[in-house]
C-alpha cells in the first residue's frame, strides 16, 4: 500500500504479533510490531506500555562500533527516539487500559537521507492501528526546519544540518500530541524564534498532520485486526470509599495536598488513606486509591473553580528562586540554583579535543565528536527515596538532551565543553532548573555565550471548555494536569521546547496562550539571572583559558613534528593543551594563565619562522621532469620526507614511493632523487 512517498505492507512479515508492517520510505525499511498480553490486566493505575526502538548495524552496511561486534546497549538516539514514539503513542490509549504491550521498531536498511524518527513513529502509528487493540486515530509525525526562505516541511538530513531550526511535531487530524524544538547556532547567530513565528511553523506542521494522517485513517481501516475486549471491572466499593472521603475527609484531603505542594512524595496521603482505613475498617489499598483520586478532583477544582494552587500561588506565578554561583572552588564553574523545592547543582568543566565524547549515527561513514554535553542525573534522595544510585535511565538522558537543546545554540565558545547537573531536591520541573542552572554555570566559567537562557515549565488544567494554563508546575500539578510544556531561550526567543499532552491533543489557541504565558515566566527568571550574573566572582586560579590563532593549513605538519616529536615537546614544555584543525590551519592553546599561552604561540610562530621552507621563494617549475640528484632529507613527516632541491626549494617524496622502495631515510641523509612532476609551488619526488 502506497500513501505518498511512504509504502505499508501489514501482512508481509510478523504476522503472529497483534499488529506489524514493513515500511519502506525510499531506501529505508523498518518493522515495526505490537504484542499485545490480551489475557492479563493488571491492578496498578498505569499503562504498562514499552517502546523499543533499534538499529540494526547492517540496516546502512556496517559492523556494530566497539569491541563486541553485537548490537547490545542502546545508543543515546536509539533512546530518545523510543521516548519520542511513547509520548505521543500513550495519551491514544483508552484511560481503562491495562494491559502489557510492547512496541518494537526495528531499522532493517537505511539510505542515509530518510528522517528515521519521523519514519520511525509513522511505522510504529501504522502497526499499532491495524492491531487488536481498540484504538481510533492513527498519528505521524511532521519536521520542520528553516532556512533562509522560510520554513521547510520535511527538510533532507544535509537542509535539516544546515538550517536554523528543528522542530519535530507528532499528532493526528488537527490535535497535537507532542513537540520536540530547537534552534541550531549559524556563525554568530543563536537564532531564537518569536512566539510567533513559533506558531507559524506550528500551523504549518500542523496542516501537513491533518493530511497524512487522514488518508492513514482511511487507508488503514480495511487492515484493522478484529479488536479484543478490554478487560476493566468497575470497582463499585472505590466508588463509596470516594464518597466517604469527599463527605467526611475533605478538610483532612486538602490539607495532605498543602504538604504535598512542598514536596512529590505521597507521604501525607498515605498517612490519610492509613488513619480512614483504621477508623473506616476498610481495605488500605482500596482507600488509597480512593484517596489519589479525590486528590486529583481537589486540585483540579481548586484551580479551575478558585483559580487557587495548592501552594497559594496565582497561575501565572513562579515559585521564589535563589542563584549561588560557584560555590564548588576547585571546579571551573557551579551553580546552585533553587526555584521553590526544586534544586539544581549544575557544574560545567572546560576541556580539549581529546575530551571530546566520540559517537557514531547509523549513517554516519566515521565517527563524530560531541563538544558540548549535558548529563543530568537525578538520585532518589531528592525525592526522599531509598534507592542506589546508578546508569542513567531513558528519563535522564531526556532530560539532558532537552537541557543540551536549549542551551547549545547560545554557545559560541568552540572549547569542549561537560555540563553535569545534579538534582539534590526535586518538586516539579527540574530539567529547567537545568537549563537556568546551566547557564549560569557556563557564565560562572568564563565560557563564551551570546545570551542567559532561562526555561520554565508550564502546565494545564482542562474540563470541557474549561481550562487553565499554569506557570512553574509543581509535581502535584504536573501528575494531575493535562500537559506538561517547556520552554527555554533568552530574551530574545524560544531556543527550546518540548511538549506533551495527556488528554489526547491541544488547540491553536491554547498553545499559542501558554507560549504567551511561558514567556512572561522566562523573563522573569531571565532578570533574576541578569542580577546574580553581575555578582559572578571566577575561579581564576583554576579556571582554563583558550587562545587560537591561525597558520598556513601545509605547515600545521611542522608543528605536529615526526611521530607527533614536536608537538609533545611544546605541550610538556609549557603544560598546555593544543588543538589543530588541519582543514583551516586554526590552533587553539589552552591553559591557565595567559602569560603561558602568550608564551606557547610565540614559540610556535618562532618555530614556524625558523622552518619556513625556501620553496615558498624558488619558483620550483624550474626543475624539470626526469632530473636525477642527490638531496639531503630535510625533515620527516606522517606523509612522507622533505628533500631538499639543487637550487633551492623542498621536493616532497611520499611515504607510497619510500615503502615500494623497501627505503627507511633518516633527517641529515642524502638520497638519489628523480623528479617525477613539478608545478611553481610542488615538487614530486622519486628514489632511484
Amino acid at each position: 500500500m502506497q500513501i505518498f512517498n511512504e509504502s505499508f505492507d501489514f501482512s508481509k512479515v510478523a504476522t503472529q504479533a497483534s499488529g506489524s508492517v514493513w515500511y519502506q520510505h525510499g531506501g529505508t525499511v523498518i518493522l515495526a510490531s505490537v504484542a499485545v498480553d490480551e489475557e492479563k490486566s493488571i491492578d496498578e493505575d498505569f499503562l504498562p506500555l514499552t517502546v523499543q526502538y533499534i538499529e540494526k548495524a547492517y540496516a546502512n552496511a556496517k559492523f556494530p562500533s566497539g569491541f563486541i561486534k553485537r548490537e547490545s546497549k542502546p545508543n543515546d538516539f536509539e533512546t530518545l527516539t523510543s521516548r519520542i514514539i511513547d509520548r505521543t503513542l500513550r495519551p491514544l490509549f483508552p484511560s481503562t487500559y491495562r494491559h502489557p504491550t510492547q512496541i518494537s521498531v526495528l531499522v532493517l536498511s537505511y539510505d542515509g537521507k530518510s528522517d528515521l524518527q519521523v519514519c520511525a513513529l509513522n511505522a510504529a502509528s501504522s502497526a499499532l492501528q491495524v492491531s487488536s487493540i481498540p484504538l481510533s486515530y492513527p498519528v505521524c509525525a511532521v519536521r520542520v526546519g528553516r532556512n533562509e526562505n522560510g520554513f521547510v516541511l520535511n527538510p533532507n538530513a544535509r537542509e535539516l544540518e544546515e538550517g536554523k531550526l528543528d522542530l519535530y511535531i507528532s499528532g493526528y487530524e488537527d490535535n497535537i500530541l507532542m513537540i520536540e524544538m530547537r534552534t541550531m547556532r549559524q556563525e554568530s547567530n543563536a537564532n531564537e524564534l518569536s512566539e510567533d513565528e513559533l506558531c507559524e511553523a506550528i500551523e504549518l506542521a500542523k496542516k501537513e498532520i491533518q493530511k497524512i494522517s487522514l488518508a492513514y485513517k482511511q487507508s488503514f481501516l480495511e487492515h484493522k485486526k478484529p479488536t479484543f475486549t478490554i478487560k476493566h471491572c468497575p470497582d463499585n466499593q472505590s466508588e463509596e470509599v470516594q464518597k466517604l472521603i469527599l463527605q467526611n475527609y475533605w478538610d483532612d484531603l486538602l490539607k495532605a495536598i498543602n504538604q504535598m505542594a512542598k514536596s512529590e512524595r505521597m507521604v501525607e496521603l498515605q498517612k490519610l488513606a492509613q488513619k480512614i482505613s483504621i477508623e473506616r475498617e476498610l481495605e488500605y489499598d482500596k482507600v488509597l486509591g480512593g484517596v489519589e483520586k479525590c486528590k486529583r478532583k481537589a486540585v483540579r477544582e481548586m484551580i479551575l473553580k478558585e483559580q487557587k494552587r495548592a501552594d497559594n500561588r496565582g497561575l501565572k506565578d513562579v515559585r521564589a528562586i535563589s542563584i549561588e554561583t560557584n560555590v564548588l572552588p576547585f571546579a571551573h564553574g557551579s551553580c546552585l540554583f533553587k526555584r521553590g523545592q526544586t534544586q539544581a547543582l549544575v557544574v560545567a568543566t572546560l576541556g580539549g579535543e581529546q575530551d571530546a565524547q566520540t559517537y557514531e549515527l547509523l549513517g554516519d561513514k566515521s565517527p563524530s565528536k560531541e563538544r558540548f554535553m549535558v548529563h543530568y542525573n537525578f538520585p532518589g534522595f531528592s525525592v526522599g527515596e531509598a534507592s542506589l544510585i546508578g546508569a542513567p535511565g531513558r528519563r535522564e538522558l531526556g532530560h539532558g538532551n532537552l537541557g543540551k537543546r536549549a542551551l547549545e545554540s547560545n554557545l559560541s565558545d568552540k572549547r569542549v565543553v561537560r555540563l553535569v547537573s545534579e538534582i539534590l531536591e526535586s518538586n516539579g520541573s527540574s530539567s529547567m532548573a537545568t537549563v537556568c542552572g546551566g547557564s549560569m554555570a557556563l557564565r560562572a566559567s568564563g565560557v563564551e555565550c551570546d545570551e542567559l537562557v532561562a526555561g520554565v515549565a508550564m502546565g494545564l488544567i482542562k474540563e470541557g471548555d474549561e481550562y487553565a494554563i499554569l506557570t512553574d508546575i509543581m509535581g502535584l500539578e504536573d501528575h494531575e494536569g493535562d500537559m506538561d510544556f517547556k520552554v527555554a531561550g533568552s530574551s530574545k526567543g524560544v531556543s527550546a521546547l518540548q511538549m506533551d499532552i495527556k488528554l489526547g491533543g491541544v488547540s491553536s489557541k491554547i498553545l499559542r496562550e501558554a507560549l504567551l504565558q511561558a514567556k512572561e515566566g522566562r523573563m522573569h527568571i531571565l532578570s533574576l539571572m541578569e542580577e546574580s550574573a553581575k555578582k559572578i566572582v571566577k575561579n581564576d586560579s583554576i579556571l582554563p583559558i583558550c587562545e587560537s590563532f591561525y597558520v598556513e593549513p601545509d605547515r600545521i605538519v611542522e608543528i605536529i613534528g615526526a611521530g607527533g616529536k614536536t608537538i609533545k615537546e611544546i605541550i610538556e614544555k609549557f603544560g598546555v593543551t593544543i588543538d589543530l584543525d588541519r582543514n583551516n590551519g586554526e590552533v587553539r592553546v589552552s591553559g591557565i594563565g595567559a602569560e603561558r599561552l602568550n608564551q606557547t604561540k610565540e614559540y610556535i610562530l618562532s618555530l614556524l619562522s625558523k622552518n619556513k621552507p625556501r620553496s615558498e621563494k624558488v619558483d620550483l617549475a624550474i626543475y624539470p621532469q626526469g632530473l636525477k640528484f642527490k638531496g639531503r632529507v630535510k625533515k620527516l613527516v606522517d606523509f612522507g620526507a622533505f628533500i631538499e632541491l639543487p637550487q633551492g626549494g623542498d621536493g616532497l617524496l611520499h611515504i607510497r614511493k619510500i615503502k615500494a622502495k623497501n627505503a627507511n631515510p633518516q633527517e641529515g641523509e642524502e638520497l638519489e632523487c628523480i623528479v617525477l612532476c613539478s608545478e611553481t609551488n610542488k615538487v614530486e619526488l622519486d628514489l632511484v
